[in-house]
């Protein structure tokens, strides 16, 4: 009797990436099957170990991937709403340009200015912020607490005062005031109109 022969046993790692790849054949009954069996676990386990390595964020990237966006994210936001305000101002420029044309009119047709903006056909009511145009007519202002004034407390225009409150809504008559910072003004009866800070 021929003692049976031995079949060779062929081992090869199946890799994720390898397509086709089949599992050792394992003999059985000598033990070599479990042993090439394992061995073949172990080759698997190391792959993916290898594959979570190289793919995976650390946590340290992670929170500097977030610091980052957090950073660029403050940074466009606060250069939007920079852009916003500058917008804001330049509308309300506009604005006190139209309704200075509206008043000249209403005075050469009236030989008088208005006593409100109220008296103005067709007239923009409200600034970029939401809040009233304020207007005053210098020439029937009972007292002159209420008339705008400069740094040395001179008032900014003979004729009327006509301006916005700004984003702050709020405005007290000298410009020097924190209140009166941004507010938008006509200054000089016409001769300058923008922001109260730049006068």
């Amino acid at each position: 009797m021929q003692p049976a022969k031995r079949r060779k046993i062929h081992h090869r790692v199946i890799s994720p990436y390898q397509e086709g790849s089949t599992l050792a054949l394992c003999e059985q009954g000598n033990g070599e099957g479990a042993v090439s069996f394992i061995k073949y676990l172990q080759a698997i386990h190391q792959e993916l170990a290898k594959m979570r390595n190289s793919l995976a964020f650390t946590l340290v990237e992670l929170l500097l991937t977030f610091i980052i966006i957090g950073a660029l994210t403050t940074i466009a936001a606060s250069t939007y709403s920079g852009y916003m305000d500058r917008s804001k101002s330049a509308q309300a420029k506009s604005d006190i340009f139209l309704i200075e044309s509206k008043i000249e009119i209403f005075y050469s047709i009236n030989s008088r200015y208005p006593e409100s903006l109220d008296e103005l056909k067709g007239q923009i009511h409200l600034d970029p912020w939401g809040n009233p145009y304020q207007y005053l007519n210098i020439a029937t202002a009972k007292g002159k607490g209420k008339v705008r004034k400069d740094h040395n407390l001179v008032p900014l225009n003979s004729d009327y005062d006509l301006y916005s409150m700004g984003k702050d809504g709020k405005s007290v008559s000298p410009l020097t005031a924190k209140a009166s910072r941004d507010d938008i003004v006509r200054a000089n009866n016409g001769a300058f109109v923008g922001l109260a800070s730049e006068y």
